[in-house]
């Protein structure tokens, strides 16, 4: 996560950066720590883009996957950067929001109204142009206590500076089980299509994807360190092996088929 705030602190602009209060030990205090099959807080609170209360656990209800995004919607640069590149990433995967998945934009930032989100929601669902998607979009704001609860749960470390105004925080997307466990997370602002759709292929169950997604996950692996799926020699090998005795098998069985018909063939005739 040290390449994460190296960005940020390029993107911040240098006047911020003299201004700013946080000292080096508290820098290095930002990022994020994998947490893979943390169960996220589904009993807590937050507010949606039209003003309602709701828990988290009501975005699991049809037991699908979710996208998580965790951002603040002042942020001058960074966190439109996430969201621009999931966006980006999503606008060439065919599954699609509210049909095989959820997608969340949950503010860390205690103090942004839920009109804000409203907004936000307005401007990225238009980007990504599929109007009838929108029931599948969330931006939600909540309270100190349901924020911190969330991004305790799935190791985003983030610190406000007062000097500035401003959040010195990671940037990732995580995707998380149908039953609200964290699964995978993809660090950066730009996501492979290919990597994001596995992943929520993988956490689903294989209740979403193709077939074609689950024997790539047979020779695909999550690897957490980076974040990314790399092909595994060891299973690609498996399956290979898999697929070279099945061919066997049918050549055998076929080649059994001829030769009894072969041996019948002769029967026939000799009684006509």
């Amino acid at each position: 996560m040290r390449a994460a705030l190296l960005l940020l602190l390029m993107l911040l602009p240098a006047a911020a950066q003299a201004q700013t209060s946080l000292d080096a030990d508290q820098l290095r205090e930002v990022g994020i720590e994998q947490r893979i099959e943390q169960q996220i807080p589904l009993d807590a609170s937050f507010v949606d883009e039209q003003g309602r209360d709701v828990q988290l656990r009501e975005f699991f209800a049809d037991e699908k996957p979710v996208v998580l995004a965790l951002v603040y919607n002042r942020c001058p640069m960074l966190c439109n950067m996430v969201l621009s590149g999931l966006i980006s990433t999503l606008r060439v995967m065919k599954l699609e929001p509210g049909k095989d998945f959820e997608v969340l934009a949950v503010s860390f930032d205690s103090k942004e109204p839920f009109t804000v989100a409203a907004r936000q929601k307005a401007k990225y669902l238009k980007r990504y142009g599929r109007v009838h998607t929108e029931p599948g979009w969330h931006f939600l704001t909540g309270g100190q206590p349901a924020i911190s609860a969330l991004t305790e749960a799935v190791g985003f470390n983030y610190r406000y500076d007062p000097n500035t105004d401003q959040f010195a925080h990671a940037s990732a997307i995580l995707v998380l089980t149908p039953q609200g466990e964290v699964a995978r997370y993809f660090y950066g602002t730009e996501y492979s299509p290919r990597d994001v759709r596995l992943a929520l292929v993988e956490a689903s169950a294989g209740k979403v994807g193709s077939v074609t997604d689950d024997l790539l996950l047979l020779c695909y692996r999550y690897d957490p360190s980076s974040g990314t799926y790399s092909a595994s020699a060891i299973n690609a090998i498996r399956v290979g092996g898999t697929f070279t005795l099945l061919g066997l098998v049918v050549f055998v069985a076929m080649s059994l088929r001829r030769e009894r018909r072969g041996q019948l063939e002769p029967q026939t005739e000799e009684r006509a």
